[in-house]
């Protein structure tokens, strides 16, 4: 693959519905993808949703600068285990895996995006066994996925229940979401499961769901490079 360039200027607001999106081959037989961003070539700052079919196996290979990812269907599997639906993994910077699935999966995956200086922990969380905690408001949870102490970047499950809002909030580093259930309204818009949004350095957007129902999203905070 040449360079490519998918969603590359971190000081735009980006809404995709990955649903809509059809599915590019990878090198690999029964590996398909869908791009969000993308900067580089088959090595590449990556974010996509990849699929994998029924008995298909990716090559070995290492990720210099880290793999993070979130299990959406069926079960993900390499040389440390299975992974099913909810599970979130971060491979630190310099880690190898042969990625499989024997039944087939999909999965949410950030390539590349990781420090290089030792300070990367391994992270497998079963999300579907955590606890959910209060996010400072009513009907707003959440469960911490990763946040170091150094604030460089914040992960975490959240959910709102039904006809909530919480107000424009102020966001120095960015904000990615990946809609996981139900719908969520932010910007003046509704977003359904499977939308991905990302909002720039220093904009500031409401969180919001409607009488409908709630709404559960995967969101990571503050690691986004500012505008040039």
């Amino acid at each position: 693959m040449s360079d490519t360039r998918v969603n590359a200027d971190f000081g735009e607001r980006v809404v995709v519905d990955t649903a809509a999106m059809p599915w590019a081959p990878s090198p690999m037989a029964g590996v398909e993808r869908r791009m969000l961003d993308r900067i580089g070539g088959e090595v590449a700052r990556a974010t996509s949703i990849v699929r994998y079919a029924a008995g298909s196996v990716f090559s070995p290979h290492e990720h210099a600068l880290g793999e993070e990812f979130l299990v959406l269907q069926g079960m993900f599997q390499d040389e440390h285990g299975d992974f099913g639906p909810g599970s979130y993994v971060r491979n630190p910077p310099g880690s190898r895996h042969t990625p499989a699935s024997a039944l087939g999966c999909t999965i949410f995956v950030k390539l590349r995006q990781m420090r290089d200086d030792g300070s990367e922990p391994l992270v497998q969380t079963d999300t579907s066994k955590g606890e959910w905690v209060s996010a400072g408001a009513p009907g707003y949870e959440r469960q911490i996925l990763f946040a170091p102490e150094d604030g460089r970047e914040f992960v975490a499950l959240e959910r709102l229940a039904p006809n909530r809002k919480i107000a424009v909030r102020s966001l120095p580093g960015g904000e990615e979401i990946l809609v996981l259930e139900g719908c969520l309204r932010q910007g003046g818009q509704a977003h359904s499961p499977g939308s991905w949004i990302r909002n720039p350095p220093g904009a500031g957007f409401d969180l919001g769901t409607g009488p409908e129902g709630g709404c559960t999203f995967w969101v990571k905070r503050g690691h986004l490079p500012p505008p040039i």
